[in-house]
C-alpha cells in the first residue's frame, strides 16, 4: 500500500517544475512511511495550490488490553509493639500467624528465654506468608539492644542473635503546636506515642495536661531513636525538651548524676526527678476528681480522696516519686494497693490494681517512674481504672491541685559541670525554636 502511494506521488511530482521536484518527492516518501495514516506535504508560501485535493485518513485503534496478575503469595511484613500482658500466642493471633512448627521451635530453650524477656513497648518484626506460615520473627531481648531472631529455612527454623554492632542510636529533633490534644499534636509532628507519654510525664509536675493545655501551646523535643540494621525499631530517651504553656516556657535536659542515675534538670540546675508525677501512668482520661461524689457501688455520697484515671487493664502504673514501699497487698474497698513513703512526710497510694510488679515487697526502694503494678478493677470498683492518692502527714490532698515539693538545685561545682555538659542540648532546643519562627514568618 505504501509503495503504491509513493509511486502515485512520484508521478504527480513530474508535473511540478524541476526546482521543486526533488524536495517534493523526499517529503512524499517520508509522509507515506508514517503508518499510512496521513499524507502531508509542505507548500512554499506564494506557490500555486496543490494539483490534487488533500485527504485525511483516520483510523480507530482498538482497546488496549491490560492483564492483571494477582500476587496472592506475597508475604506480609508486620512491625508491632509488645503490649502489656502479651504472650507469643496473642502476638501470633494479632499478626495472623498460624504455624505450629514455629510455636514448637519457640518453645525450646532459647525461644522460651526470649519469651520470658518480652517487655511492653518494645518493637517486634515478623514476615508472614499469606497462608499464615511464619517466614521470620525478631523479638527484643530485655536488658540491652540485642534481638532474638528466628528464620525459616529448607531444613526448618534456625535461631540467631542480632549483631549488636548493627544497632545504632540516632538523635531526632521535632516540634509541634497544640491544636486540640497533646497526642494529636505529637502524631502530626511524627513523634512516637512513647515519647509523647514521656513528655507528659516529665512536665506533669509543672503542667496539668487535663486542664492547662491551650490551643497554640508549643513543644520542642530532642530524643533518641534506636535503629537495627538501618531500621528504626523504637524510641529511646528524651534528651531535652521545651513546652510553652499559656505563654510560659518550661525547659528540661537529661543529665547523669554523680551516682550514675539520669535526671531531668531545668536550665538553672533544678532536678525534676525528685518531684512528684501528677500522672503515675501513661497519660489518660480523668474519670473522677477529688472531692465528694455519689459512690458508684454504695450509691451514697462519700468523700473521694484521690483522682481516678481511666485506663485499660494491664496498663503499667509508675511510682510518682522516689520512695520506699510502705504497703503492698489488699485493703477492702481499695482492692490491690501499693502505698509508697516519700520524703517530707509525703505518701502516695495506687489502688484497684490488677496485680503488682514481680518481687515488689515492703521496705523496697523505688525510683520515680519505676513500674510498681498494673491497672485493674479490684475492690469497690465498677471498671478498670487507677485510684491515685497523695497524702501529707496522713491527710489526703487533691493530686491535681496540691503544691508539690521541688527538688534542691545542684550545688555550685555540680552546676558548673551540668552547664558544661548540657550546653549542646540547649543549643538544639534554641535551633528548633528559631526554625519554628522561620516557619511562621
Amino acid at each position: 500500500m505504501q509503495a503504491r502511494k509513493v509511486r502515485i506521488l512520484a508521478e504527480l511530482s513530474d508535473q511540478l517544475p524541476s526546482s521543486r521536484r526533488r524536495g517534493w518527492v523526499l517529503g512524499a516518501v517520508v509522509s507515506a512511511s508514517m503508518l499510512g495514516v496521513v499524507a502531508a506535504t509542505a507548500v512554499v508560501p506564494g506557490d500555486a495550490p496543490m494539483p490534487f485535493p488533500a485527504e485525511s485518513v483516520i483510523e480507530q485503534l482498538g482497546p488496549v488490553k491490560v492483564e492483571t496478575v494477582e500476587q496472592r503469595d506475597l508475604p506480609f511484613v508486620s512491625d508491632e509493639r509488645v503490649l502489656p500482658g502479651d504472650t507469643i500466642h496473642t502476638i501470633f493471633r494479632r499478626i495472623g500467624v498460624s504455624d505450629q512448627e514455629a510455636l514448637d521451635f519457640l518453645n525450646q530453650t532459647e525461644g522460651m528465654q526470649a519469651q520470658r524477656q518480652l517487655r511492653a513497648g518494645r518493637s517486634l518484626f515478623a514476615v508472614v506468608n499469606a497462608d499464615g506460615r511464619l517466614v521470620s520473627l525478631s523479638l527484643p531481648v530485655s536488658g540491652g539492644d540485642t534481638r532474638f531472631t528466628i528464620e525459616r529455612t529448607t531444613e526448618g527454623f534456625r535461631a540467631r542473635a542480632e549483631n549488636p554492632a548493627a544497632i545504632e542510636t540516632h538523635v531526632e529533633m521535632r516540634s509541634g503546636t497544640i491544636r486540640q490534644t497533646l497526642f494529636g499534636a505529637t502524631d502530626a509532628a511524627g513523634i512516637p506515642d512513647s515519647v509523647a507519654t514521656k513528655l507528659a510525664e516529665i512536665f506533669g509536675t509543672e503542667i496539668d495536661f487535663s486542664s492547662d493545655l491551650r490551643r497554640g501551646d508549643e513543644f520542642r523535643v530532642v530524643y533518641e531513636t534506636i535503629h537495627n540494621q538501618g531500621i528504626a525499631t523504637r524510641a529511646g530517651r528524651i534528651l531535652a525538651a521545651e513546652f510553652v504553656n499559656q505563654g510560659k516556657s518550661h525547659t528540661v535536659v537529661l543529665h547523669r548524676d554523680a551516682d550514675g542515675s539520669d535526671t531531668y534538670y531545668t536550665p538553672d540546675g533544678r532536678g525534676l526527678n525528685q518531684a512528684f508525677l501528677r500522672y503515675p501512668l501513661e497519660f489518660s482520661r480523668i474519670s473522677s476528681n477529688f472531692g465528694r461524689r455519689l459512690h458508684p457501688v454504695h450509691k451514697s455520697w462519700r468523700a473521694h480522696n484521690g483522682t481516678d484515671f481511666a485506663a485499660p487493664t494491664g496498663t503499667p502504673v509508675k511510682a510518682a516519686s522516689n520512695g520506699t514501699v510502705e504497703y503492698v497487698g489488699s485493703q477492702r474497698g481499695y482492692g490491690n494497693i501499693v502505698v509508697l513513703q516519700h520524703r517530707d512526710r509525703y505518701e502516695t497510694a495506687y489502688a484497684h490494681l490488677n496485680g503488682f510488679v514481680s518481687g515488689l515487697r515492703k521496705g523496697e526502694r523505688v525510683r520515680q517512674g519505676d513500674v510498681i503494678g498494673y491497672v485493674g478493677s479490684t475492690g469497690w470498683s465498677t471498671g478498670a481504672h487507677l485510684h491515685f492518692e497523695i497524702r501529707v502527714n496522713g491527710v489526703a490532698e487533691d493530686p491535681m491541685k496540691i503544691a508539690l515539693p521541688s527538688a534542691q538545685p545542684l550545688e555550685k561545682q555540680a552546676l558548673a559541670t551540668f552547664k558544661r555538659e548540657t550546653g549542646a542540648m540547649f543549643q538544639r532546643l534554641a535551633l528548633l525554636s528559631r526554625t519554628d519562627v522561620a516557619k511562621i514568618d
